[in-house]
């Protein structure tokens, strides 16, 4: 879409591929799925899997349709179902399109079991609950499930699960106890690690792996950064400046006057609101770039609009170049900042970013 409008948003496949040969560095023994759900958390799917084409070991998402849609375009690599199947249609295209699913529950398995052909090859990611407490078969249930693809010589099974804590200070070990007694005598496949686990925790890398976050420049630590983890941003949310206000102490800016200025202040207003996707809950305070130096959001965020503090930076006007998140020509503030400054995490500012905002892409 074109529009006169600034804001832009600006996506580097270079550096999905960057990230994606950071994952494999650092789980060297382990292939790695490419996980690219959620329309490759908000960067654009096909963008993601262009970038990854001939490269990631496989793919990892959540709709069958989209995974055929890979298939049809030429992906040969393994393409996992991380929920698995939800319809007698998702089995049949399991098996048509040599698909990978993962399997949480015993009706998932009745399921495809009851579609799929006698003689038809399955390969299954075989979903263990060791403390996440979402999907994922127990201690109750899961001998049953074993039992039954022990008996088809035509399935091949990988155990899975996933961590709820490997970014914090519980870590991974807990869970990985928990699964290693439930896989029991399991001589087969692994598949553990996402994104925190493989920067954090070897000892999880396994038979493969699952990039998730990494792959599109975001730290999943709080207190790490992207550029400490040797990670590029994917994603730059980019505007200008369209209107500039001076105002005297003890004026306020936006609805609701939630800023009071304590001193005369020169105030930007930006093209970028809650509407292309900037979180409306981000606070006052919140780090933005404009013309190449680091100042701070004030006020509530608007639907179209923002505004920030441009006091000390008196070169400044209408036109000037803005930075939301990522690295632009105004400078370069990651989208872990303005997550934290929002009370949420990167990938919902990723997931978030609205259609009426033009894309392009390049590096960054």
């Amino acid at each position: 879409m074109k529009t006169s409008r600034p804001i832009r948003a600006r996506i580097s496949p270079a550096a999905i591929l960057h990230n994606y040969r950071q994952a494999k560095r650092r789980a060297p023994g382990a292939k790695a799925w490419a996980v690219i759900k959620a329309n490759a958390y908000g960067h654009g799917q096909w963008r993601a899997v262009e970038a990854l084409r001939g490269e990631a070991d496989g793919f990892a998402l959540l709709e069958t349709e989209n995974a055929v849609a890979l298939r049809e375009a030429g992906i040969t690599q393994p393409i996992v179902l991380l929920e698995g199947i939800f319809s007698a249609r998702d089995a049949r295209a399991v098996v048509e399109h040599g698909l990978t699913t993962v399997i949480h529950c015993p009706e998932q398995l009745d399921l495809l079991l009851a579609t799929a052909p006698a003689d038809a090859p399955l390969s299954i990611c075989l979903k263990l609950n060791t403390g996440m407490n979402r999907l994922g078969f127990t201690a109750r249930t899961l001998p049953a499930a074993r039992a039954r693809l022990a008996s088809l010589t035509r399935a091949d099974v990988m155990l899975m699960t996933h961590f709820a804590e490997a970014d914090g200070e519980r870590g991974v070990d807990w869970q990985l106890a928990r699964f290693n007694e439930l896989a029991g005598d399991w001589s087969g496949k692994r598949c553990l690690a996402n994104s925190a686990a493989i920067l954090r925790h070897p000892q999880t890398h396994a038979d493969w792996v699952r990039p998730g976050i990494m792959l599109y420049g975001s730290s999943p630590f709080a207190e790490t950064t992207a550029a400490e983890l040797e990670l590029q941003p994917a994603m730059t949310l980019s505007s200008a400046l369209i209107g500039v206000q001076d105002i005297a102490a003890g004026e306020r800016v936006g609805y609701g006057g939630t800023f009071t200025a304590a001193r005369a202040m020169r105030i930007g207003v930006v093209a970028c609101g809650y509407a292309d996707g900037y979180p409306r809950h981000a606070t006052s305070g919140t780090p933005i770039m404009v013309m190449g130096k680091r100042t701070t959001t004030v006020g509530r965020v608007s639907m179209d609009m923002l505004a920030c503090d441009i006091t000390d930076i008196p070169e400044a006007g209408i036109g000037a170049p803005v930075t939301l998140w990522g690295r632009g020509i105004a400078g370069e503030v990651t989208a872990d900042e303005v997550a934290a400054a929002a009370g949420t995490i990167s990938y919902e500012l990723f997931c978030a970013l609205a259609a009426r905002v033009p894309l392009e892409i390049g590096d960054i």
